[in-house]
């Protein structure tokens, strides 16, 4: 049975006896060494990203910004006339077309017959509340006050708003 500290000191006493007297300091130089370059190759790759990610962002940047062309000199404004002079000349008589009224013989209706209602001023009387409620006594009804000078019948049964024959 081997015991951890047996194997641990046997192999001490090995590597002291062939190993010459720098190697330990050799070995841990070149592990310093190697763990320095190791460190160094991960900040470069980090700074490289870094670079290839702000290059990228910039290029994106200039690309969305709008391209004005940088003028150092100013430019004469074109001058623009205030008014311009326009000739015309009348023109001939047959060329105006103009409208005028149909004569009584040559007047034109879309209808095939037309009535004529006639109406006449005074020949009726206003009624009371009493009369129209007699007009239409076989229908349940009922005259609303609405304000100080107007009343609105309303029907109980909502056929009768519709329409009915009254005798």
């Amino acid at each position: 049975m081997n015991h951890e500290p047996d194997n641990g000191l046997l192999l001490h006493d090995v590597l002291d006896e062939a190993a010459p007297p720098d190697f330990r300091r050799e070995l841990l130089d070149q592990t310093l060494c190697l763990a320095r370059h190791r460190r160094h190759w991960r900040q470069a790759r980090r700074a490289a990203a870094l670079l290839a990610a702000l290059g990228l962002l910039s290029a994106l940047v200039w690309q969305n910004f709008p391209q004005h062309p940088v003028t150092l000199m100013p430019v004469a404004k074109a001058k623009v006339k205030s008014c311009q002079l326009v000739r015309t000349q009348p023109l001939p008589v047959g060329t105006i077309v103009a409208t005028r009224p149909l004569s009584a013989d040559r007047l034109v209706a879309s209808a095939e017959t037309i009535e004529m209602v006639q109406t006449t001023a005074g020949n009726f009387h206003v009624i009371n509340d009493d009369e129209l409620l007699a007009l239409i006594t076989p229908r349940p009804a009922a005259l609303v006050r609405v304000g100080p000078d107007s009343e609105e019948l309303v029907f109980i049964n909502p056929a009768d708003e519709k329409g009915f024959p009254v005798n």
